[in-house]
């Protein structure tokens, strides 16, 4: 439901489907990714808290109740200046009775920017639930794609969301690096999750949007071998406690299950699509052509 006029497009996760929506901020602060397309088209702007407050009060005070979870957009709003977040999560928690939990997207450069302590206060108002893009664990890929800091630096900033009791959804990409680095970029990306361990990790897959030039440069998969690279990865997963989901649009293949209950389950899942891709060699080798072309 629309209570006020978004700045198109945006996007959340799909475990925020039923969330709210307040639009904090505008576009992503770090937004030079060059695989990502989505918010080349905007400018990044940190919206004032008078105008997010301005937003809640249009929500109409009957229907507050019914909202336990919200998510704060767009693409980066960890990195909206600490006093006015800690406003923000105040006034939510204020005019929403049922809330139970705020969610938002961060990158390595939001997170960057908050304290363990920090981080602390905001979960005690209900942040509980921080969404990281990690795109790949290998560090060559990543120079690829112009992330802008290194699998280490990403890894010991994840850890400091969690010492304040923050939940992670960590997401990593299928076909990112392209078949140069595809085996490189899968055992990396598990043992990176290994040492992490988050609540959630997330497989996309590498597509089309606002983003040709980054494809010009890498040799993309094919259905198969994005196959195989999922394959790769959800064999040399090993994390603690982690909840695996592959569930994206973009995805050939969706897994879901919990590491290490279920590891084996999921591995005879990706087994058996790959068995069934190499019976069919057209499809095995056709690339993809997935796209979103709106905006």
């Amino acid at each position: 439901m629309y209570y006020f006029d978004y700045v198109e497009p945006v996007f959340r996760p799909p475990s925020e489907a039923r969330s709210l929506i307040f639009q904090i901020t505008i576009g992503c602060s770090q937004n030079s990714c060059r695989f990502c397309g989505m918010y080349k088209m905007k400018r990044f702007q940190v919206r004032s808290v008078a105008e997010i407050a301005e937003e809640i009060g249009r929500v109409p005070a009957a229907l507050r109740q019914r909202y336990q979870r919200i998510f704060l957009a767009d693409g980066d709003a960890l990195v909206y200046p600490q006093q006015g977040l800690r406003e923000i999560l105040d006034l939510l928690a204020e005019n929403f009775p049922n809330l139970t939990r705020v969610g938002a997207y961060t990158s390595p450069n939001s997170l960057a920017s908050k304290t363990v302590e920090e981080l602390a206060e905001l979960k005690a108002r209900k942040l509980r639930i921080l969404y990281f893009g990690l795109e790949s664990g290998d560090a060559a890929t990543l120079g690829l794609v112009n992330k802008g800091f290194s699998p280490e630096r990403m890894l010991e900033l994840c850890r400091t969301a969690q010492a304040a009791g923050m939940k992670l959804s960590v997401t990593a990409i299928l076909g990112l690096a392209g078949r140069a680095r595809s085996a490189e970029h899968a055992a990396a990306t598990a043992e990176w999750i290994n040492q992490l361990s988050p609540e959630y990790f997330s497989l996309l897959t590498m597509f089309r949007r606002h983003n040709d030039d980054y494809f010009e440069q890498i040799e993309p998969l094919s259905n198969g071998e994005i196959i195989q690279e999922a394959l790769a990865i959800v064999r040399q997963l090993r994390p603690q406690k982690t909840i695996l989901r592959s569930n994206h649009v973009s995805n050939l293949l969706h897994l879901s299950g919990s590491y290490p209950k279920d590891r084996e389950k999921i591995i005879a899942q990706a087994e058996s699509a790959l068995e069934q891709a190499q019976r069919q060699p057209d499809w095995f080798n056709l690339v993809p052509d997935y796209e979103e072309d709106y905006f």
